[in-house]
């Protein structure tokens, strides 16, 4: 029994989200490789080979794996699946789009977004926007599965796997990147922030957002945002926390000004400490919160970076 990763990356470094897949891997049981596809991804490669419990590196280097489209990325996939029980990559834009590829590729029943390993064939996920957790059991001989990051610890950097270089089949050459619009902060990113202060509708604008801003700042933590505040135009598509946006678990979560609709509760209920300032006693966002403090969020932020 072993289990193939798939790991994410951009050509240069790993993502976090591996190294969270790479623990999920782990506590199935028997042997983890990583699979590396990209071009000019060495120094990826060679990361994923210094990740604890990872028995081998897949380094497949080639132009059309340059820019990860799932096309190609799982016919490579394909091609190794014989040799593996367990095919996972974590739930994130990437990995959503291209496991079920290889699932139908393959016959087999994906299960996503799993949040714990009862055993190797039994798995842990959330329905209903997280307000129950679901116990499924495969019967395939490939389990295909994506890993919620926030439902394991990730794997430390102490390992010293051997890689070895593979060929993988033809490019496909139905799709092709043709451009790349990214959000370029200096702040940490949203899924792999220590600290994270979103804004929801009682912000009130785009403008009013620079509040929340500078609490992230003082804090050195990610902005994030409701899908009511997203919708309104206050703020990106990708800063959005909630079921339908990223699912977030830091330390520290300050929700402001966000009611707590069950949508955003899914996205960020996991959270060590969870915060909420809400000039409404009954906000739903209450019900989870750590702390509450019923205020004005444009009299209570600027006072609380005041006495940061």
């Amino acid at each position: 029994m072993s289990t193939l990763v798939i790991a994410q990356h951009d050509n240069a470094e790993l993502h976090a989200s591996t190294l969270n897949t790479v623990t999920a891997a782990s506590q199935v049981g028997g042997d983890v490789h990583v699979l590396v596809a990209g071009s000019g991804a060495g120094a990826v490669a060679q990361e994923a080979a210094n990740v604890s419990g990872v028995a081998k590196v897949l380094h497949a280097d080639a132009d059309h794996y340059k820019d990860g489209v799932s096309v190609e990325i799982a016919n490579l996939v394909v091609s190794l699946a014989a040799d593996y029980s367990h095919i996972m990559a974590g739930s994130t834009t990437s990995g959503k789009d291209m496991l079920p590829r290889v699932a139908a590729l393959i016959d087999s029943s994906q299960i996503s977004d799993i949040m714990a390993v009862d055993s190797a064939d039994t798995f842990k996920r959330p329905i209903y926007a997280g307000n129950a957790i679901a116990t499924v059991q495969s019967s395939d001989a490939t389990k295909v599965l994506t890993v919620r990051p926030t439902g394991f610890d990730a794997a430390e950097l102490s390992g010293s796997a051997d890689v070895a270089v593979i060929e993988g089949p033809a490019a496909n050459g139905t799709t092709s990147v043709v451009g790349r619009e990214l959000t370029v902060s200096e702040r940490p990113d949203l899924g792999a922030a220590d600290i994270v202060v979103s804004g929801g509708r009682g912000v009130g604008s785009a403008e009013n957002f620079k509040i929340i801003e500078s609490l992230a700042d003082k804090l050195g933590a990610a902005v994030g945002a409701s899908r009511a505040a997203v919708d309104a135009g206050y703020m990106p598509n990708d800063y959005q926390v909630g079921q339908t946006g990223k699912v977030v678990a830091p330390n520290l979560y300050i929700a402001v000004g966000i009611s707590g609709a069950i949508q955003h509760l899914a996205g960020m209920k996991d959270s060590k400490v969870i915060v909420a300032i809400n000039k409404d006693d009954e906000a739903p966002i209450f019900q989870v919160a750590d702390y509450g403090l019923v205020a004005d969020l444009f009299e209570a932020v600027p006072e609380l970076v005041d006495a940061l």
